[in-house]
């Protein structure tokens, strides 16, 4: 198996050339295109991924620990399909709209400045993860664990607290209106 070490891949498309299969630890990704791209069975460990298309590729057994997405385009992404194994994350300023995280384990992620919009975390552990200024419209949260989540600058999401478990978890006022939606409530 191929490994890669602090290594810089710039500006290239991962789309129409294969990442070669491999560990790839330490390494950043700049500007690459890996839209609809095979990263099966690929190793990420302390990677960087700044402004990357990622959206719809197939990360079927791919390990991510401790990698970072900034400004990244990631659409459709079915994180349930990782390697769970040390699987850590952050996202600040990306688009993730209609990706799953269906049970996958995120605790303490932290998700800034991001758009969620109709992304599936049914049955995901959120146990003190971070919402900073996220647009989580159209998120589902069904059987959710989100004890001790901070949400006070999310918006637009709508949490049905009988669903999920929510012990301690941070909201401002403005965003109280979110858990009462199925009550169809006017709130002013």
């Amino acid at each position: 198996m191929n490994y890669y070490d602090d290594q810089i891949f710039e500006k290239q498309d991962f789309s129409q050339t294969i990442l070669p299969k491999g560990n790839y630890e330490n390494c950043i990704f700049r500007l690459c295109n890996f839209a609809e791209a095979d990263l099966k069975q690929i190793n990420f460990t302390g990677c960087t991924f700044e402004e990357c298309n990622l959206s719809m590729s197939k990360l079927i057994e791919t390990q991510l620990n401790e990698i970072e997405f900034n400004h990244c385009k990631m659409l459709g992404l079915e994180f349930a399909h990782c390697n769970p194994f040390l699987f850590k994350v952050s996202f600040n300023r990306c688009v993730l709209n209609m990706s799953s995280f269906y049970q996958v384990k995120l605790r303490k992620t932290q998700f800034k400045n991001t758009d969620l919009h109709d992304v599936d975390f049914s049955e995901a552990d959120l146990q003190e993860a971070c919402f900073d200024n996220c647009d989580l419209k159209g998120a589902i949260f069904d059987f959710t664990k989100l004890q001790k989540v901070d949400f006070r600058t999310a918006f637009n999401f709508i949490i049905n607290p009988e669903n999920n478990q929510m012990a301690k978890a941070r909201f401002s006022k403005e965003g109280l209106a979110g858990l009462l939606g199925k009550y169809d409530l006017k709130i002013e």
